[in-house]
């Protein structure tokens, strides 16, 4: 199952991809809707059954799960082969 994110939420006043905490979402094939927190999300991600991504159409961007040397794990989007910050850019709730 592959859910698209919509809104996020940071942690604290920097906004950067590791400082995420929630991210809310929408199931296009049933239009179910909820929010998940970051650990949850990352499971979901690497699931054998899980993806995420940002965007529609000819906008779509996957999303990957980052592991830094030291910290959490968190999400990231993934186009063209390299890294980019779509979730930072999305709405907040």
């Amino acid at each position: 199952m592959a859910v698209r994110v919509t809104h996020v939420r940071f942690g604290g006043t920097t906004r950067t991809e590791s400082s995420i905490v929630r991210y809310r979402w929408i199931n296009p094939i049933n239009g179910k809707t909820g929010d998940t927190d970051k650990p949850s999300m990352v499971a979901f991600v690497e699931g054998k059954d899980g993806a995420a991504y940002v965007g529609a159409g000819t906008t779509r961007v996957p999303v990957g799960v980052v592991r830094p040397d030291s910290g959490a794990p968190y999400l990231r989007t993934y186009a063209d082969g390299k890294w980019t910050n779509n979730l930072v850019n999305l709405p907040t709730f």
